[in-house]
């Protein structure tokens, strides 16, 4: 029997979670600092909230991640890996 695809899926469902998992640790990072710059700001200056430049930047960033993580954007890779692997194959001598 053969336990190729059972792999190569096992391999595909890791990279996803692990990217999920690199999701949540940048959501948590963002929390985190965010959290601290708000109460900085909001100790030092209630006049200006500077802290939303920060939040706002970083905020782009972090949803451009969720977008690959958690829409269909982040099949785009997988097929085109597909798309190279299958042209490689019918490149390649055959020996």
């Amino acid at each position: 029997m053969d336990q190729t695809p059972d792999i190569e899926l096992r391999k595909l469902a890791e990279r996803r979670a692990d990217a999920k998992l690199g999701f949540r640790s940048h959501l948590m990072a963002y929390a985190v600092v965010i959290g601290g710059l708000a109460a900085i700001n909001l100790m030092t200056s209630h006049d200006y909230l500077w802290f939303l430049w920060a939040a706002g930047g970083w905020g782009i960033g972090l949803a451009a991640h969720w977008a690959s993580v958690y829409t269909s954007a982040g099949d785009i890779r997988e097929r085109m890996v597909e798309e190279e692997l299958r042209r490689l194959k019918e490149r390649r001598p055959q020996g």
